[in-house]
């Protein structure tokens, strides 16, 4: 491997999905990293990026097979008939960890795939760095360790060099490769630069072209403008299309019209819905089944609206949503490292826990995301303790533990025997 590649935490899953299928799909947003992490892996590379690359692909998908397995092709969606070779390559001839491809978007035509490709073709989504990655969390605290264990070690670590101000610099910075690597005063404008391009269109063998080619961008702008207004949160369609329209910009915009350009952000691993957590709770109380609109990096919601690391301090409230979110990508990536899924929990009587992290066997914690002050870890802590009552009330299991992941501060296990740990000391 390069010794100046940054080891990934999915690289893990990648072995195991090489060692058990045929071929691995590795999906997620442009630029984070899935080419580079996917070639530390192949033995050959078929790069789809110039327009005769694409063009000879889509007249003899076959070709783009030809080599040492593993082999790589990159940005196979764009000719996605290379999917239907696959699975039929893998038919005649199965052997485990035979392909790799990476994708930056979900195909445009879905209906060429012909077959599902299940036993064969198995995915993986990549999300750009966590903070453990880019070297800001020290680690301390695994995520694993303490669900799966139970360590309920009293710990307490108050020199955390990190504070407030440098949360803000990396919410809007993102976890991008690219940004990572460029000097701090220059780094969001790295990100900023990433996120106009993601609408300009230099060539039809560009990733976006097909989904772009004919679409209203800024139309798409003002959609995606909407969700970063209402980041880690469940505001229904109906009132971001009011908003829009409120704003003036725009005299019209049905719902049709806006759940398409909203599956074309979702198409282009721009945002995501996390799902809720269902239980079937013996009250009165029912259970909200709205997921929580998130970005797959947090840096593109506060590259949309023009925000700052200054303007986040102004408006801790605010800070408060996109932070949740920024920390959402990083359980994303911890839970699935470990076979955890990732979940959200709100009910009919407004008791909500901003993440569930549950693993295979049913165990799971109860986190709470906030920015580190005494008042929100007060409420922090009510909200879990009363979550946790609630359950047991339902005669239903009880989180593994709670914890309440911070901002910036110290590490410590709370009286109430609730983990208090900074996004900066967490890993998976």
């Amino acid at each position: 491997m390069d010794k100046e590649y940054i080891k990934r935490i999915a690289e893990d899953l990648l072995y195991i999905k090489l060692n058990s299928a045929g071929c691995v799909v590795v999906n997620g947003p442009k630029f984070c990293g899935k080419s580079t992490m996917c070639e530390q892996y192949a033995k050959s590379v078929t790069k789809l990026k110039s327009t005769n690359d694409i063009e000879l692909a889509l007249a003899d998908p076959k070709s783009a097979l030809v080599g040492e397995n593993p082999h790589l092709v990159d940005e196979w969606q764009k000719a996605p008939e290379i999917w239907n070779e696959v699975k039929n390559d893998l038919d005649d001839d199965y052997q485990f960890g035979k392909y790799i491809l990476t994708g930056s978007t979900t195909p445009i035509n879905p209906e060429k795939i012909q077959h599902s490709g299940a036993g064969r073709i198995t995915p993986i989504t990549l999300r750009p760095f966590t903070l453990y990655e880019s070297g800001e969390s020290t680690g301390l605290i695994s995520l694993k360790n303490i669900i799966s264990n139970n360590e309920y070690t009293t710990i307490y670590k108050n020199d955390n060099k990190i504070g407030l101000s440098d949360i803000a610099y990396i919410v809007c910075r993102g976890g991008w490769p690219i940004s990572t690597l460029a000097k701090k005063e220059f780094a969001i404008e790295v990100t900023k630069n990433y996120y106009n391009g993601l609408f300009t269109i230099e060539n039809e063998s560009d990733e976006f072209a097909t989904y772009l080619k004919n679409k209203d961008i800024e139309l798409l702008k003002l959609i995606l403008k909407s969700f970063a207004r209402n980041i880690s949160t469940q505001s229904k369609k109906t009132t971001m299309i009011k908003e829009i329209l409120e704003s003036g910009i725009r005299s019209t915009l049905d719902e049709d019209t806006f759940t398409s350009y909203v599956n074309i952000l979702k198409s282009l691993f721009i945002i995501y819905d996390l799902p809720a957590w269902n239980l079937n709770l013996r009250s009165t109380v029912s259970i909200r089944t709205t997921p929580t609109h998130h970005f797959y990096d947090t840096s593109i919601a506060t590259a949309a609206l023009g925000i700052r690391p200054a303007d986040l301090l102004n408006d801790l409230k605010s800070f408060g949503f996109f932070f949740e979110d920024l920390v959402v990508r990083d359980l994303y990536v911890y839970a699935e490292s470990f076979g955890g899924t990732l979940r959200h929990y709100r009910d009919s009587s407004n008791q909500e826990v901003d993440a569930i992290v549950e693993l295979e066997n049913g165990d799971y914690a109860a986190i709470e995301i906030k920015i580190y002050s005494e008042n929100n870890i007060k409420e922090g802590t009510k909200s879990l303790v009363s979550f946790e009552n609630k359950l047991k009330s339902s005669e239903l299991k009880s989180p593994k533990i709670k914890m309440i992941i911070t901002s910036h501060g110290p590490c410590y296990k709370s009286k109430e025997g609730i983990y208090i740990v900074p996004i900066t000391m967490l890993k998976n």
